[in-house]
């Protein structure tokens, strides 16, 4: 076998590694959509992929390190569908609103994705890794909202202002994602209309030259 057909054998290899674990990952965020993190066991995810549960252990060690890669993965992909929305913005865009609704609509589809990343923000007993690989990715969300401020001109902390942003939207779901009494689409809509209430506030701040995070400001 040359050099070549090597290299060929070692992607073809790699791919495969990285469908499996995928397959693995949906069958996680299957069984979990439907069952509390905490109940979720490790067969139940085994027959849900079709594997067995030995399979599993090959990709992921334990239950913690699946759902946190899980929880990455599809956090990396909400952001770059916002830095896509951002680079394709064109003059006068309101690149906010779009990445309120971007993240409302993603996780309203994605209720154990939202799960997840609740039980992850809220727990105290991950291990280094798991909380480096969160850190990473909620960074980067940071890095990408911080941007966007940025072209819509505010001048102040805005690494602050993107922790802010973040811990708003996230109450926003856990507020009003299962309120009773309306139908789903109306509750998508709420959720996106008190978001934009930011990007207003946001707006007359910069209009005036204040801080929103300033207590004499508008926000």
């Amino acid at each position: 076998m040359n050099t070549k057909q090597k290299d060929t054998l070692s992607k073809m290899k790699n791919k495969e590694r990285e469908d499996r674990k995928h397959l693995i990952i949906d069958a996680a965020e299957q069984v979990f959509s439907n069952k509390p993190f905490n109940r979720v066991s490790m067969r139940e995810i085994a027959n849900e992929a079709g594997i067995a549960p030995s399979s599993i252990y090959t990709y992921f060690p334990n239950q913690e390190s699946l759902f946190v890669e899980a929880t990455v993965r599809d956090s990396n992909g909400l952001i770059d569908e916002i830095e896509r929305m951002v680079n394709s913005a064109g003059e006068g865009d309101q690149i906010l609103d779009r990445g309120i609704e971007a993240f409302v609509d993603f996780l309203a589809a994605h209720d154990s994705y939202f799960r997840m990343m609740v039980v992850f923000m809220t727990v105290g007993s991950l291990g280094k890794e798991s909380q480096h690989k969160l850190f990473e990715v909620v960074r980067r969300g940071f890095d990408l909202f911080e941007t966007i401020f940025k072209k819509m001109g505010y001048r102040g902390d805005t690494r602050i202002l993107a922790h802010y942003f973040f811990a708003m939207m996230n109450g926003i779901l856990v507020t009003f994602r299962k309120l009773e009494g309306r139908s789903d689409d109306k509750i998508i809509a709420h959720m996106k209309r008190v978001g934009k209430v930011f990007r207003e506030l946001l707006e007359k701040s910069i209009q005036k030259g204040d801080s929103p995070l300033n207590p004499q400001g508008g926000m």
